[in-house]
């Protein structure tokens, strides 16, 4: 969970909206280890560096407060808490600042809703579950329910953003979903239960629901996947839940992991219809041209179909095409398409592997569900269950009846035998001699003949092996590139191979060994690559080219993590030493976080100075006394360095911000220096690191 002093930055530098900083501020404060004081010293540095709104300010300032009322109501004490604490004053462009600043807090109170706020007299805002993209969802307790002593007093709130209350449409946004959801009345959707407002604020109510979504499963460390009985009841009960919503005339549009929840009573709920459109125009829906959801501009772009992306108009198979992503990586711990978006992947001709857990039917259903053409995806829902749920045609057929059973025993042997003989001639066919073109033109003479005679003959006809073809780079260089999520480097020496780098964990090892082992030329191949996580996919695309490129020239350029081993424990100092290169020139040093933020140690406003001079170093960043600390999150992360002829950028880039904003001016500006000063010059290496917490 990201702490007050994160979620602040966040919103300094833009990566969070004004809703989503205080749904996640009221987080930040609900598990921060620090005291009020801690927590108002930490509002006070942030505030000082760069200064919050004046109303925003006086919000985190009242929560912090009281976070210490009901400590002390609660019976707790107030350890360390001082009374002087010397808080800022507020920005202010007129001699009344105070006033002014009263004021500001005072209208932030009425449009800023958070934990411990009351909607109409009646609904206590409790818990955030959820940022998304028209609104936070929180739980909330009923208090009339409360008075009546139900005994389900707790509901979900969805409170609609800022942003959409401006919207004019928003209103008709917020009826709309609730009409949707109330349409479709199923046990596998969440259950929607009606909409209003309090003042300025804008809500839907709808009911609480225990457990957790399935992306939270899926991002779960070290997952895997499922086997396919595990993952059957979770896919009946979305293609349930999908099936009623179709055949009742609506595409729910945004369909992802986020929105497929999994309760504590093991049932599929399937949520958030808030942009669902309308394919069908029956009669009672006459007025839907008056409002479209989809003008609001929700989409994910790794779950929606390429029509979704292309503003085609709605139809189902743009679910069942989101619906088959999810499917993968709930058996594979996957996506995919390693996260592109369908026109990416599309574009790029990336073809999903078969998962080693799914029959041949049931990968016809899920290869056709993730087509990328609408033409040929799975037409229906209904029809991809029917083909997917292998037990439920088991059962249907009667396959496992024991009466079958020795029959179906005796088939399977004789299928075993056909595969492995037919497995036995393909690995001789993939690279075929002319000893085994006259070994099967004799067999084919001699059917039922004895097998000695053949064998005689291919003894006494076989030519000399033919010499082996040269092993070059540039032979196996395209093959290496091909490799997704991958940056290696090859070098060869006569028939031997030895590859180095970093490599997908799911494309794995043994996978790449023998696709290089297959290649003309190679006798032998060594590898020498590091695991690399999905996560980690964004940024090696973008600098593969450039790591390969020093490793070729022999590594002129270099990052080494104290120790060397990259395995740090939280609170140890980060300390990098650098290599320089052959030629003047400027070092930029990245810490790519797991929790998708990138930290610029290099240039920064503590080391500004990111000159090297040719073949200098070793240049060491970083220092025993703490410049940079391991803290939360922990797991497998990276220190990135790239080396330009020029600065990387002409002014500091902010002290951290969000992966993706940043890999995209790093491509851009990669170009144009590229473009200018030539290729050769542009180098990179990666340090992997492996950080965890301290031991209490």
């Amino acid at each position: 969970m990201a702490s007050l002093a994160r979620v602040i930055l966040d919103f300094q530098s833009g990566e969070l909206s004004r809703d989503e900083f205080v749904a996640q501020l009221d987080s930040a404060l609900a598990t921060e280890q620090l005291g009020p004081t801690r927590l108002l010293e930490t509002l006070y540095a942030a505030h000082h560096r760069s200064p919050l709104p004046d109303d925003l300010y006086l919000e985190v300032r009242r929560r912090i407060e009281l976070l210490r009322v009901s400590n002390v109501a609660a019976g707790g004490e107030e350890t360390g808490i001082q009374t002087t604490v010397d808080l800022p004053s507020l920005r202010s462009s007129s001699a009344g600042s105070a006033g002014a600043a009263s004021t500001a807090g005072s209208a932030a109170h009425e449009t800023i809703k958070g934990i411990g706020d009351t909607l109409n007299n009646r609904f206590v805002l409790e818990e955030c579950l959820g940022v998304g993209g028209m609104g936070t969802v929180y739980k909330a307790l009923d208090l009339r329910k409360l008075e009546a002593s139900d005994r389900k007093p707790y509901l979900a709130i969805k409170v609609l953003n800022v942003q959409f209350r401006g919207n004019p449409n928003s209103l008709v946004a917020l009826q709309r979903e609730a009409r949707k959801a109330q349409v479709l009345a199923h046990r596998n959707i969440i259950t929607v239960y009606d909409f209003d407002r309090d003042g300025p604020i804008v809500y839907l109510t709808m009911e609480y629901l225990s457990g957790k979504p399935l992306s939270q499963l899926l991002r779960t460390p070290g997952y895997q996947g499922m086997p396919v009985r595990a993952a059957l009841p979770i896919v009946r009960g979305m293609c349930a839940a999908l099936a009623y919503a179709h055949e009742r005339g609506f595409v729910h549009c945004d369909f992802k992991p986020a929105n497929v929840f999994l309760t504590t009573n093991a049932e599929v709920k399937v949520i958030d219809f808030g942009i669902a459109r309308v394919f069908q125009r029956p009669e009672e829906e006459s007025d839907a041209t008056v409002f479209d959801p989809g003008s609001l501009g929700a989409l994910t772009p790794a779950y929606a179909s390429p029509e979704m992306i292309e503003h085609r108009e709605p139809d189902p198979r743009d679910d069942i095409y989101a619906l088959g992503c999810i499917t993968y990586e709930l058996l594979t711990g996957h996506h995919p398409f390693d996260r592109l978006s369908a026109t990416q992947a599309r574009n790029a001709d990336f073809k999903p592997q078969r998962p080693a857990n799914l029959d041949a039917r049931q990968w016809r259903a899920l290869r056709a569900a993730l087509s990328f053409d609408r033409n040929t995806r799975m037409p229906s829902v209904v029809r991809f269950i029917a083909e997917f749920d292998n037990e439920a045609r088991a059962e249907k057929s009667g396959t496992l009846a024991w009466v079958g059973l020795a029959g179906l025993a005796v088939v399977c042997a004789v299928t075993v035998g056909v595969f492995a003989f037919r497995s036995g001639s393909s690995r001789h066919q993939a690279a075929p001699t002319e000893a085994a073109r006259s070994q099967g033109d004799q067999v084919d003479r001699a059917a039922g003949a004895s097998a000695v005679a053949p064998a005689t003959n291919l003894a006494q006809t076989t030519p000399a092996p033919a010499p082996k073809p040269a092993l070059t780079l540039a032979a196996i260089t395209p093959t290496l590139a091909q490799v997704p999520c991958s940056a290696l480097s090859g070098a060869v020496q006569d028939h031997a191979l030895t590859v180095r780098g970093f490599l997908s964990q799911r494309y794995g090892a043994a996978h790449l060994k023998e696709t290089l082992a297959a290649l003309p030329g190679v006798d032998t191949v060594s590898l020498d690559v590091r695991p690399l996580a999905d996560d980690k996919c964004d940024f090696v695309k973008t600098l593969a080219p450039f790591l390969v490129r020093n490793w070729q020239a022999g590594r002129v350029a270099s990052l080494q993590m104290r120790p060397p081993s990259g395995f740090l424990t939280e609170n140890d100092s980060l300390v990098v030493d650098l290599k320089a290169p052959p030629f003047d020139s400027f070092a930029t040093v990245d810490y790519y976080q797991l929790d998708g933020h990138v930290v610029h140690m290099v240039p920064s406003r503590l080391w500004p100075d990111n000159q090297m001079q040719a073949n200098g170093g070793p240049y060491t960043i970083g220092s025993n006394a703490g410049d940079w600390t391991v803290s939360k999150p922990f797991g497998s992360e990276m220190v990135v360095l790239v080396v330009t002829p020029v600065p990387l950028f002409d002014k500091l880039r902010p002290e951290s911000e969000a992966r993706a904003v940043y890999l995209r001016a790093l491509e851009t500006r990669l170009k144009q220096i590229g473009g200018q000063y030539g290729q050769d010059r542009l180098l990179a290496d990666f340090a992997p690191i492996t950080t965890k917490p301290a031991t209490r």
